[in-house]
């Protein structure tokens, strides 16, 4: 499927995943294989998708080592990506691999989702927005949905178990301008995960109210 100049990119992203991993806490999964199944190919889920092919300018909330942004901009070079993340030992660990795995139109960016959201430079301006950050639904949704275009889609990654989650977050999304298009379940090959992509549609802008200060979404969910 990939080309040697790709599988040689995975190869250097998996070696310095394991060397940062040494001194800061980026990963629980430690060995190759799992890294590049439950790292890499999860990540990849999303990349034959039709909506994922039309998208050109992508943002990634939440990202820590880079998933799944890193990837999918790996093997969609054409694509420009953007990395947000609160802690900034793993933006500098982002940085070091965007380097020297030579990618190109990769934006870096060490903040809060709530602050960036607010932003006239970030705000609505992606086609798509991409998390697999741990986080409730209702709260990803407006830390993730202020980045995303009316017409543009939020895609979150959850796990198999999410129905009084998805019920608990339809009203956050209502509010925040968008709607659940599709939950789609793949099973992550050679594994027993199974991965729910729960599609999210924005349907029109969201109101400057979201996303609230820094804090608010997680202790007082809409």
């Amino acid at each position: 499927m990939y080309n040697k100049d790709i599988d040689k990119k995975f190869e250097l992203y998996k070696n310095l995943l394991k060397e940062w991993n040494k001194k800061i806490n980026i990963t629980a999964i430690k060995e190759d294989e799992e890294i590049y199944v439950k790292h890499f190919l999860d990540s990849l889920l999303i990349g034959s998708s039709s909506m994922f092919k039309l998208s050109s300018n992508i943002i990634d909330i939440g990202t820590g080592g880079g998933f799944p942004g890193l990837p999918l901009k790996i093997i969609n070079n054409d694509k420009k990506i953007t990395l947000l993340d609160s802690l900034k030992k793993r933006t500098d660990f982002l940085k070091d691999v965007v380097e020297k795995l030579n990618l190109d139109d990769v934006e870096i960016i060490h903040g809060r989702a709530e602050d960036y959201g607010k932003d006239k430079l970030y705000r609505e301006k992606y086609d798509m927005c991409v998390s697999r950050a741990v986080a409730p639904l209702n709260v990803l949704s407006e830390y993730c949905l202020p980045f995303v275009k009316v017409g543009g889609y939020f895609v979150a990654y959850k796990s198999e178990n999410i129905d009084e989650e998805i019920v608990k977050s339809k009203k956050a999304i209502n509010i925040l301008g968008a709607k659940i298009k599709n939950i789609t379940s793949i099973s992550i090959p050679n594994t027993e995960i199974i991965r729910k992509l729960v599609i999210i549609e924005k349907e029109k802008k969201t109101s400057t109210t979201f996303p609230r200060k820094a804090g608010k979404p997680s202790k007082d969910p809409l």
